[in-house]
């Protein structure tokens, strides 16, 4: 039987998979302002239709995002805002790596 520790290891490690694509990040991105449908997502990001429905369909797979059906539209939004947390704090770890460079390209 699995513990409970290697659950959460291999959800972190299905988790960061499904991050890792720029454009799963981007629509994710697009989504803090609340529901958008694929159509929005496509004039938003400039890419196609059928590229952002196959990477929503992995996020929704991975229980990231979930779709609400209205009328013939389907509203797609960020199924735990504690998700842009994790975006938010990947940043500042960026920010802080290129802090890191400058200051050693500085010092040399």
């Amino acid at each position: 039987m699995v513990d409970q520790r290697e659950q959460i290891v291999r959800f972190k490690a299905e988790f960061f998979k499904a991050l890792a694509s720029p454009l799963r990040i981007r629509i994710l991105d697009e989504l803090r302002g609340g529901e958008l449908t694929v159509t929005e997502l496509r004039m938003r990001l400039g890419v196609e239709a059928t590229n952002i429905s196959q990477q929503l369909a992995i996020l929704k797979a991975k229980n990231i995002v979930v779709g609400r059906k209205q009328g013939s539209n389907m509203y797609y939004s960020c199924r735990d805002p504690a998700i842009f947390k994790f975006l938010d704090a990947a940043k500042e770890i960026f920010n802080n790596h290129l802090i890191d460079i400058k200051d050693m390209l500085e010092a040399l």
